[in-house]
């Protein structure tokens, strides 16, 4: 039954909003990555990754149906890309990398974590 509305009835309270810090996330093991779903709305999400001395395999690749944008919060990172070009990334630097655009973490900072906020958006 749906619920009632006219005079006399409240709409539904709106949820509380959400706080927290960015660092307090989950960490990475060495050699590995942590991922962390802060919001997930129409089809995009915003992730928290952290990563510590992680490169993903030679030749895996992430082709993903949607767009990406990252942004490195700290630590180091360079990402590598199917033509070869390998991209530094230092703390403040952002990407957007498109559509099917085929990409690897090619390395992260073996001494500190590398904290990334990725926004993953539906395909078009």
């Amino acid at each position: 039954m749906p619920p009632a509305s006219g005079p006399g009835t409240r709409p539904a309270p709106a949820p509380a909003p959400r706080f927290g810090r960015i660092a307090d996330g989950p960490a990475a093991a060495p050699g590995g990555e942590s991922f962390a779903t802060l919001l997930a709305a129409g089809g995009a999400r915003v992730e928290r990754i952290a990563s510590l001395a992680h490169a993903d395999p030679p030749g895996q690749w992430y082709d993903q149906p949607g767009a990406e944008f990252v942004l490195l919060l700290a630590g180091a990172a360079r990402l590598g890309f199917a033509d070869g070009t390998e991209r530094v990334l230092a703390p403040g630097d952002c990407a957007v990398i498109p559509a099917r655009c085929r990409h690897r973490v090619a390395w992260t900072d073996p001494a500190a974590e590398t904290l990334w906020l990725a926004l993953h958006l539906p395909p078009d």
